[in-house]
């Protein structure tokens, strides 16, 4: 009787509608590639590609369909550029335009003409075909792009902007594409496609109006009647709901279903619910990610490759120099330095998923062979599988060296307080040692930048890094009688410290926290006296505050006091049983909640103070 149900059973996955072989190869692939990939150091999107293309048809042939699990997965590109939009608000969108239009426009513009004059004069293509291997090239590939940046804490840099912004204007840019390749393809009645055309713009621009209506006047009010209901699968439903009902709107308007849902985002950045919603997108978009780029591994035919290997190694080798040095060369008339410019360059040299779709077109309208669609293809997938690798080479590209014309290195300082650090914090609290005048003070910082501004303020900035030895030696940390530390960096702030214990015992060090779990490290390594960067002035904006709604002057000195009091027991407590210690000591808003909703707060959940989360966390 079991052997019968396991038939059976093995029966229905086999014949069924869901393969429960394909969704495990799937998950195992990515579940044992990435993690190693990741150890390896060679970033987790090779990963997917490699287990992708260990998996698929011309694999192991565990999956047999790559190109289903291909339009799948382009769902987690939406999702990610969702997410991208919720981080930018509108306001930000605005001031980001001249790279969108100005940048993007020429970068598209550039590579395009020269990624088809390539394939006409170098690798003997048709004009039209070149036209379509080009263009389709031009546009990068967002996702991996994004997933790079993402790895690196990048998005939000000012590189990093510049970069998304050409992302997005090369996502607008398959439109108009695909019309040019419709107007193009053999046959056409040129009337009729003229007025289709038309048709097509008006129903995209009833796409992008409609997004923009439900996004500032619909969704807001939805998902604060959704979030009455307290039920949390709800608000996950109807956040999905949102980004790719985005997506299907702009999809049927003829745009780029990933635009929709970044102008769903973007819509969104400045709702109360941004955060719930990014919450309930991030682990969709994490896993349908990874799928694409499983599904862009499996879909690289080998076969294809090896019967054209010659001339797709020359296509890869041309299209990715002459569209990297395009980049870098643009960049820096623009006015990169060395350093971005190249970078750019590297990030964005390689193809991308909207080409599949262009090149889809271009065959159904008669302007490619199937056989020279699969060989466009494949020097798109490849180029993106090089793009990891080639990013690697930028860790030994020779980093920018700081001009020190002007700056002087300290030799030879005696003062008797020694401040390593500069920044906003050093400047404020060096004004009272001078103000006082009685002691020589000698200053460190390794900014040059900072050092310059400071000094037509008229302050005397040596340059040094205080993490090394040496440098403390010269700058006179071992007559100092207090050491200052001052760097905004978390780790180097620790490691001044314990240098400074270890080499100078009989100097005091006061050191600068960045937070509650800066503080205890600190303590920990020695230092005399610590302070939170932000508890004094947070002190006085809650006095102020306090102020203003008429409590009492004298009653507001007692309450702060108690404040200060209790954060330093509850700081002694954690000394000793760790981050999560001294959570009673802490007023918490849940009980006046409580009662203005009617409800009893339960002792059931731990307070913790939001800066303890995020001590814990880091």
């Amino acid at each position: 009787m079991a052997g019968e149900v396991a038939a059976h059973a093995a029966d229905v996955v086999a014949h069924g509608g869901v393969d429960l072989m394909q969704v495990v190869a799937l998950l195992g692939a990515g579940v044992i590639a990435v993690p190693l990939f990741r150890r390896l150091g060679l970033g987790s999107v090779l990963g997917y590609l490699a287990a992708g293309l260990a998996i698929g048809p011309f694999g192991l042939g565990l999956v047999a369909d790559p190109e289903a699990v291909l339009h799948a997965a382009e769902l987690g590109v939406v999702l990610f550029l969702f997410i991208v939009g919720l981080e930018m608000e509108p306001a930000k969108l605005w001031g980001l335009r001249k790279e969108i239009f100005g940048l993007g426009i020429l970068q598209v513009g550039l590579c395009g003409a020269l990624l088809t004059l390539a394939g006409i004069y170098l690798l003997g293509l048709a004009p039209v075909v070149a036209f379509v291997a080009g263009m389709g090239f031009v546009l990068t590939s967002t996702a991996i792009v994004m997933q790079i940046l993402s790895e690196r804490g990048e998005l939000q840099s000012p590189a990093g902007q510049k970069i998304v912004s050409v992302l997005l204007l090369e996502d607008l840019a398959i439109v108009p594409l695909l019309a040019v390749v419709a107007f193009l393809s053999p046959g056409i009645d040129t009337d009729a496609s003229a007025t289709q055309r038309w048709i097509s713009v008006g129903v995209a621009a009833a796409s992008i109006v409609a997004v923009i209506f439900a996004g500032r006047w619909v969704l807001n009010p939805v998902f604060k009647i959704l979030a009455e209901s307290k039920a949390r699968e709800v608000m996950t439903a109807a956040a999905l709901l949102v980004v790719l009902g985005a997506a299907l709107i702009m999809e049927a308007g003829g745009l780029s279903m990933a635009m929709g849902a970044f102008m769903a985002g973007v819509l969104l950045s400045t709702s109360t619910f941004r955060h719930q919603l990014e919450a309930d997108v991030e682990p969709f978009r994490g896993l349908l990610l990874g799928l694409f780029f499983l599904a862009v591994g499996m879909s690289l035919d080998l076969a294809v490759v090896g019967r054209n290997w010659q001339f797709i190694a020359i296509a890869v080798v041309i299209y990715m120099l002459l569209k990297g040095g395009a980049i870098y060369g643009l960049a820096r008339v623009l006015g990169s330095s060395n350093a971005p410019a190249l970078e750019r360059a590297v990030l964005m040299a390689q193809g991308g998923e909207f080409a599949f779709v262009l090149f889809t077109t271009a065959t159904a309208g008669g302007l490619l062979t199937g056989e020279l669609n699969a060989i466009f293809t494949a020097t798109v997938i490849i180029s993106m599988v090089l793009t990891p690798f080639s990013t690697m080479l930028l860790k030994f590209v020779p980093k920018p060296v700081q001009s020190l014309a002007g700056v002087e290195k300290p030799d030879g300082l005696t003062g008797n307080v020694l401040m390593i650090g500069f920044g906003r914090f050093g400047q404020i609290a060096s004004q009272p040692l001078i103000a006082k005048g009685q002691h020589s003070i000698s200053i460190i910082d390794n900014d040059v930048e900072m050092i310059e501004v400071a000094q037509t303020f008229g302050f005397k900035i040596y340059y040094g890094d205080g993490t090394r030895l040496d440098i403390l030696h010269a700058a006179g940390a071992a007559t100092a009688d207090l050491i200052l530390v001052c760097v905004d960096k978390k780790d180097s702030a620790t490691r001044i410290v314990e240098l400074v214990k270890s080499e100078f015992p009989l100097a005091k060090v006061f050191a600068r926290a960045f937070d509650r779990g800066h503080s205890l490290e600190l303590v920990k390594a020695g230092v005399d006296y610590q302070l939170r960067e932000v508890f004094e002035s947070a002190l006085e904006f809650g006095a102020e505050t306090l102020r203003q709604l008429d409590v009492d002057m004298v009653e507001v000195g007692e309450i702060i006091e108690g404040v200060r009091e209790r954060d330093r027991q509850r700081f002694a407590a954690q000394m000793v049983g760790g981050l999560m210690a001294g959570r009673d000591l802490l007023r918490s808003n849940a009980e006046d909640q409580a009662r203005e909703s009617g409800t009893v707060a339960g002792p059931s959940t731990p307070i913790i103070a939001p800066e303890d989360a995020k001590a814990a966390s880091s």
